[in-house]
């Protein structure tokens, strides 16, 4: 593996006109198509093998025309103080919204409140229902409009009027925050390498690959159903794993050049080691993301594909364009130690009393956990066990518009509804009754509708709806609990039941589905293949890892500690989102049950990202060691060389991740927070501190292997002894002058 890297290193490095002007093309391309696509259709998601799924294409096929997939808004007026909702001029005004709606060609249906007495007891509020056509992410521009200017013109005759359903789509709005977690990569990136133009090199590779990666993710949009969160999230990863595998590159390039190599053979020998641990941190990431489809629900499914497909260009990025860029940057990338002129690079280095070089930050903490082995792994241990507490109380759920900003009129509509209706009136449960083995289609319809009545938590149930052919109706039940509330699981669970009073007193078929309930499935799905996906991401890499470290104990200690550190991130979460601790600071105005993926996505990224900092600090360690380094020794040189930068890495995927945090979109926000304390966990406390503690307590024992094992395992080489051995064995370097050694000197 060091050595093909080491090739393809040299020859970017050598070619890199070429290497640079295929990757323009590929960004030109992506972006043509990104440009010239068309809109993204429907990602409406479907959840196949749940009951609400089931019920949802049994109205498709009994309810033929019906556009149950259509999308729906719902139009809520609020009189004036002092007045009615059925006063003369509210209703004049009511009705002059529905006639303007009535007339669209993608309309299905507009309901009157007034025919369907749909207002509220105190006469103050009323809904209209508007049903279109076509999905909510195929609707036309103009159809939109004329939604907005119907409720505008209600408005101007003096009503409160907001809008409310997926009609309208509420647009995530994007904080400064994000603007600012680059800004402070970019300054990370400066004092780390002391050079404007070497932080500059992972900033502009990785924002090269992310445009690749989100230009391609919407070309293809359309053609399969992505949403708008997907090139979100993949921009997010994108970003933040491209700037920190060129981060890892450039950092050993200089190392390189630091030990008198040219700046071609520095290139080379950077892309062997380095690259090396970044293939396989970027496959974890990429095993973590594509393994959601385990999950079998293709909207996770593709957001998990599109990501890691955005994930892989930022690996080949790494690969080929920093070394093409480090041969363009020529002699104005210095050596590892060297700085600009006004970050204090003339300044003679530090020493102690005895005159020798100050050891840096790195060794003086690796020496200070060395001397402490025992204490730091317990104080580290209990410190992440008391943050990941609160798991024990995790709720799930989906986000629905009453999470969303108060600003938005769909909150607003929302919040209206809950006032006039109750809160359970935004997440109606529609149960469907299939007769068709039914000796009395009707009469079991009834007692469907009469054992609902008896269970708790229920405000009203309308009549049976019947099909044209008699043998299926729809029955809408509203609850008393708002939909993302265990009250209304249970009640949903409750109707269900095989043996209770609804399914146990008829001879039909009973479904529940509707919003809430599809929501609820997919929790429930989510939930259930939590652990037979943490089985094949942790298994795969786990295996993958033996053959990086050629060793059981490390990667064994890796996927303990990322357990400790995803268990710790995900109790911060409900702490800040489900309790509302801190809620403020973030801009979180409604806290609820965590969103039913969060569990299983952090599982997957964080996985990925912490084997990031595995892989990079801990072959530096392997590296000494099988140099000839005692366990301890190891330990210390991996720091001394690799805890700056691994440091620097995660403040800029911190960085990176809570930018996020700024999004008005309750899903962004929240992965936003979640991914960044659990970089901050994993990297400082995992990582920087218990890897090294385990290490030092298992010594030699730490890179054992059974020989049995070892003669079968791979040599990936991450470690580079294939140069060290290529290097003794006098290999010219093709390139090199009559004294062995190359320098370039600008491009």
């Amino acid at each position: 593996m060091a050595t093909f890297l080491y090739r393809l290193g040299r020859f970017a490095f050598r070619r890199r006109r070429l290497v640079a002007l295929v990757w323009v093309a590929l960004l030109t391309l992506a972006g043509v198509g990104a440009a010239t696509a068309p809109s993204a259709g429907d990602s409406s998601f479907s959840i196949p093998g749940t009951e609400a799924q089931k019920a949802f294409d049994l109205l498709e096929e009994r309810f033929p025309g019906s556009s149950a997939d259509g999308a729906t808004a719902r139009i809520v007026f609020k009189a004036p103080a002092g007045e009615k909702i059925t006063d003369a001029e509210a209703k004049a005004a009511v009705h002059k919204t529905i006639d303007a709606l009535d007339d669209g060609s993608e309309v299905a249906a507009v309901s009157d409140p007034y025919t369907t007495r749909t207002f509220s007891r105190n006469g103050k509020i009323a809904y209209s229902s508007v049903s279109y056509k076509v999905g909510p992410g195929e609707l036309a521009d103009s159809s939109m409009d004329a939604l907005e200017q119907a409720a505008e013109d209600a408005r101007d005759a003096g009503l409160t009027v907001d809008v409310g359903g997926d009609a309208l789509a509420a647009e995530p709005e994007g904080g400064a925050t994000e603007a600012i977690g680059i800004v402070v990569a970019a300054v990370v990136l400066v004092l780390t390498f002391g050079s404007l133009l070497a932080a500059g090199l992972p900033l502009l590779t990785a924002i090269v690959g992310v445009g690749i990666g989100v230009g391609a993710i919407t070309a293809l949009a359309s053609a399969l159903s992505l949403g708008t969160t997907t090139s979100t999230l993949a921009a997010m990863l994108g970003l933040a794993v491209g700037i920190d595998y060129a981060l890892f590159i450039v950092s050993r390039y200089r190392s390189e050049l630091a030990e008198g190599r040219s700046r071609e053979e520095a290139a080379g020998r950077a892309t062997g080691t380095a690259g090396s641990a970044v293939v396989f941190a970027g496959l974890t990431v990429v095993i973590a993301l594509a393994g959601l489809a385990v999950v079998q629900v293709p909207m996770l499914t593709k957001m998990g594909v599109a990501a890691a497909g955005t994930v892989a260009v930022a690996v080949l990025i790494a690969l080929t364009m920093i070394p093409a860029m480090l041969g363009f940057a020529g002699r104005r990338i210095s050596p590892a130690g060297g700085k600009a002129r006004w970050l204090g690079g003339n300044r003679p280095p530090k020493t102690d009393a005895a005159g020798e070089p100050k050891p840096n930050m790195g060794t003086r903490w690796a020496r200070f956990v060395l001397r402490r082995p025992v204490a730091v792994l317990i104080v580290g241990v209990l410190g992440l066990g008391a943050v990941a507490a609160p798991v024990a109380s995790l709720e799930l759920g989906l986000p629905d518009d009453g999470s969303q900003p108060t600003s938005t009129t769909q909150r607003r509509a929302y919040d209206l509804l809950s006032e006039g209706f109750g809160p359970g009136f935004n997440g109606p449960l529609m149960i469907v009754v299939d007769g068709k083995s039914s000796k009395d289609p009707k009469a079991a319809a009834t007692d469907v509708a009469d054992g609902i009545k008896k269970l708790d938590d229920v405000v009203s149930v309308t009549p049976a709806a019947f099909n044209k052919a008699g043998d299926t109706a729809t029955i809408t039940v509203i609850p008393d609990s708002k939909p993302s509330s265990t009250t209304t699981e249970d009640l949903v669970h409750a109707i269900r039941e095989g043996d209770g009073p609804v399914k146990g007193s008829t001879d039909a078929e009973v479904l529940v589905t509707g919003t809430t309930a599809m929501n609820i499935d997919f929790s429930q799905k989510l939930n259930d293949a939590l652990v037979p996906y943490l089985a094949l991401v942790v298994g795969l890499a786990f295996l993958l890892l033996i053959a990086v470290f050629r060793s059981i104990l490390v990667p064994l200690k890796a996927a303990l500690g990322f357990l400790l550190s995803v268990l710790a991130a995900l109790g911060a979460v409900i702490a800040v989102f489900q309790w509302g601790w801190l809620s403020g600071l973030i801009g979180v105005e409604e806290t609820g049950p965590i969103m039913s993926m969060m569990p299983i996505f952090m599982v997957g990224v964080v996985f990925g990202l912490a084997m990031d900092y595995e892989v990079f600090l801990v072959t530096r360690m392997r590296e000494a060691y099988v140099h000839g380094e005692r366990p301890d020794q190891a330990v210390v040189t991996g720091f001394r060389y690799g805890a700056r930068v691994v440091s620097a890495a995660a403040v800029i995927m911190i960085a990176v991740f809570s930018g996020f945090i700024g999004s008005s979109e309750s899903m962004v926000k929240m992965i936003g927070f979640g991914l960044a304390i659990a970089v901050a966990f994993d990297a400082f406390v995992v990582r920087m501190t218990l890897v090294p503690a385990v290490l030092a307590l298992l010594g030699d024992k730490a890179w054992w292997v059974p020989k049995w094992l070892d003669r079968a395992l791979p040599n990936v080489d991450v470690e580079g002894e294939g140069l060290r051995t290529l290097e003794e064995d006098g290999a010219p370097d093709p390139d090199a002058g009559p004294d062995g050694r190359r320098e370039l000197v600008g491009v």
